[in-house]
């Protein structure tokens, strides 16, 4: 009898340790306060809203200067350095990447990527597809030619030979006046084609035609602008929060100058608004 007092004894010890060591852990997990412990993931990190806890993962061209380009090696330009900011005011890691600008809706649809922070003109087309932020700047499609060229309106292409770069609104716009088109993965290498003798006319990016010359291109703007177009970052149907959150951000920037710091570097002037 006494040996089995003696056992039971002992597992009582046994189980009360065993208590006490579990609260211990649970204690160690939080604070006083119920709260998740120091150096934790912040709420945007935690939240889901990114398909990486503590990334955000955006997408651009990096074929589209100065809006996002490579310059020694490095992803920079307008658009990277907009999503490297919008990261900072998130608690987010920057995770700017690279993809075929015809392809980078459907990468944002598939959850490859968070955003698209990639010069993307909003339309109803495209918003049936994916949601867009509250415009980050404005321009418009525009006709650029060689320097002896003489096409000034969209009526004129017919018959004419026109380079656009694949998926665009440009190559939307261009289709409805003739089927001779020539697509790029780049607004920029068909520029570089049409100084080289390549076709008749571009239709880009009003501001990218302008960087493009004063680089040094040999092409001029032909006639007047063709739209006047906004232009947002894209996330996933249905992702409220981080659209939410990145609208916040895009305010901020506006509010305390970062926004109009980050234009001027690129283009001498705040883009979102008319020139």
């Amino acid at each position: 009898m006494k040996n089995l007092k003696k056992s039971a004894g002992v597992v009582a010890t046994l189980l009360l340790s065993m208590s006490l060591l579990v609260v211990g852990c649970g204690q160690s997990a939080s604070n006083t306060s119920g709260q998740p412990a120091a150096g934790g993931e912040s709420s945007a990190a935690a939240s889901g809203m990114t398909k990486e806890a503590g990334v955000f993962t955006y997408a651009a061209s990096g074929e589209y200067q100065p809006f996002s380009y490579f310059k020694d090696g490095q992803l920079t330009g307008f658009d990277i350095e907009i999503g490297e900011e919008i990261a900072k005011r998130l608690g987010l890691k920057a995770n700017p990447v690279t993809s075929p600008f015809s392809g980078i809706i459907a990468g944002v649809k598939e959850g490859r990527y968070d955003a698209a922070i990639a010069s993307h003109a909003i339309t109803e087309e495209r918003k049936q597809q994916i949601d867009f932020a509250d415009p980050y700047y404005l321009s418009g499609g525009q006709l650029f030619t060689r320097p002896d060229g003489n096409i000034t309106t969209l009526d004129q292409l017919k018959g004419k030979e026109v380079a656009v770069a694949l998926g665009t609104t440009h190559e939307k716009m261009a289709r409805q006046y003739t089927d001779n088109i020539k697509t790029y993965d780049s607004d920029v290498t068909a520029l570089r084609a049409l100084e080289q003798g390549k076709h008749d006319v571009v239709i880009t990016d009003s501001v990218v035609g302008e960087i493009a010359i004063g680089q040094g291109l040999k092409i001029k703007k032909s006639g007047a602008a063709l739209t006047e177009v906004q232009h947002g970052i894209a996330v996933r149907k249905g992702n409220t929060e981080l659209l939410n959150k990145i609208n916040e951000a895009l305010k901020a920037m506006h509010e305390d100058g970062t926004y109009v710091k980050l234009s001027e570097k690129y283009f001498n002037r705040d883009i979102s608004k008319k020139d």
